[in-house]
Parts: C-alpha cells; sequence; structure tokens
C-alpha cells in the first residue's frame, strides 16, 4: 500500500474502471495522478481529447485502474453465484465454462431461470465492493 493518501471520487473511479474494463486488458487504460485525484484515460484504438501526461509511467505520481481481470472478478464471481442463487444448476454451470461463448450460455441459462436481473445486480455489487477494496489498498481516499 502507497503511504501517500490519494483523494479521489468513487464515481470518477469507477467510470475510469468501466471504461478500462469495457475492452480486452491493455486496450483501454486510465491512471489516477495521486496530487490532483483526476483520472487521465487512454486508448489504443480511439483518439480522446486530452494526452496523457508525459510522466504518466511515474508510479509515485500515478496509479493504474486495474482492468476487471486484475480484481479477479471473472469465473470465480460466476461460480460464487452459482453456488449462492443456482444451486441446482452447480454443475451445468461449470459444464458451460468448459466450452467457448460461455458467458452467452451462462446469461441463456440465467434467463431461463428468471435470475438474470440478479446476476447483473450481482456482478455490480461485486465489482463496486473489489474496486473499493482496491482503493483502500492503494491509499486512496474516496470522496462520495
Amino acid at each position: 500500500m502507497s503511504e501517500k493518501i490519494t483523494k479521489a471520487t468513487f464515481t470518477d473511479i469507477e467510470l475510469a474502471y468501466n471504461f478500462v474494463s469495457s475492452a480486452a486488458p491493455s486496450t483501454n487504460s486510465a491512471f489516477l495522478c495521486r496530487e490532483t485525484g483526476v483520472c487521465h484515460w487512454h486508448s489504443e484504438y480511439d483518439d480522446l481529447e486530452e494526452p496523457l501526461p508525459a510522466d504518466v509511467w511515474d508510479r509515485e505520481k500515478y496509479l493504474e485502474i486495474p482492468h476487471k481481470n486484475d480484481l479477479d472478478l471473472g469465473q470465480r464471481l460466476v461460480f460464487r453465484f452459482a453456488g449462492q442463487m443456482l444451486p441446482d444448476d452447480v454443475d451445468e454451470v461449470v459444464a458451460i465454462f468448459r466450452r467457448k461463448r460461455a458467458y452467452r450460455r451462462f446469461k441463456e441459462l440465467l434467463e431461463r431461470r428468471g435470475k438474470l436481473d440478479a446476476w447483473f445486480e450481482f456482478e455490480n455489487n461485486s465489482e463496486r465492493d473489489a474496486l473499493r477494496e482496491w482503493c483502500d489498498d492503494n491509499g486512496i481516499e474516496l470522496d462520495g
């Protein structure tokens, strides 16, 4: 954990996190300035309005916003949800994730079971909790 405390808004960090996680890892990135609490965004495929600061790779000054894969919110989250909300379907969920297009098939199962909205709520709450924990681990004091 960094000794330097950074103040930032959770909304800004969450928006940056969603941007980073909206594409494959390393495609989109965002960096939180420890001094100002401002997030700077970058995409490999889009020219965003502002270029990244020249010193963005200075780890004392900037903290890279994680991708959802960095927070271990992939299959482990799916299996946790299945264990809680679909205990009779856990074996089917495991089988689904042994094949291609797993998330599509998983969502089809959720739709058949009437659990799709519950999944989206669970996923969103889990991501927010993990992101708040990441902020705490990195010395980010959240406003809001």
